[in-house]
């Protein structure tokens, strides 16, 4: 019994050291930040900025306009770095806060999401999460230019929960749209994705 609790302690150990780990990779730069360090500030662009900028850039499709946002984004980072909890990674805090800042930006060139209010309650019954490749033979870089052409409602859906990797519950709460109406249009957006590879 003792040599059992023993082995159990030292798991929960390592196990806090490696969370610790975790929680702290770039504490030390974010701490700065909070106190108004501007070298730390650049140091936590560079680590993040190009990833952020990807991020805009699939949802609002446009080059300038997710340079600004990107910039944007840090800049309010910034200013509300102590809202950061540390319950989260810092990297996908900042992220929710680019994926607003794109989204507000789509809303201002109006008709966005042009069928998804439209759509409300319809539910996806197919059940399918990925395009099968035998409906479709092509190169990852063909689906992101393909996606890059659908309308911003498509492409936005297509780009939180195939390239950003959020699920429907998420994609609802970020959209202010149900599950169920996440999944009938990415089901839809699917679909528009599967013509725009076959012209």
């Amino acid at each position: 019994m003792g040599a059992a609790s023993h082995i159990r302690t030292s798991l929960y150990t390592k196990m806090a050291n490696v969370e610790a780990a975790f929680k702290n990779l770039h504490q030390d730069l974010l701490d700065a930040c909070k106190s108004g360090d501007q070298k730390a500030q650049f140091q936590i662009y560079k680590l993040y900025y190009k990833a952020m900028y990807n991020t805009s850039l699939r949802i609002v499709n446009d080059r300038m306009e997710a340079e600004d946002i990107m910039q944007e984004s840090f800049l309010s980072a910034f200013e509300k770095i102590d809202t950061y909890s540390g319950t989260v990674s810092f990297g996908a805090w900042l992220k929710k806060i680019v994926i607003n800042r794109s989204l507000d930006t789509l809303g201002r060139r109006k008709a966005v999401f042009e069928d998804i209010e439209s759509h409300i309650g319809i539910r996806d019954e197919s059940h399918e999460d990925v395009i099968r490749s035998e409906e479709v033979d092509v190169k990852v870089e063909e689906v992101k230019e393909a996606i890059e052409r659908l309308p911003d409602g498509y492409r936005v859906i297509l780009s939180l929960y195939l390239l950003e990797g959020y699920d429907h519950d998420e994609i609802g709460e970020i959209m202010n749209i149900s599950s169920s109406t996440s999944r009938s249009q990415l089901s839809r957006a699917k679909q528009k994705l599967i013509m725009e590879l076959r012209k």
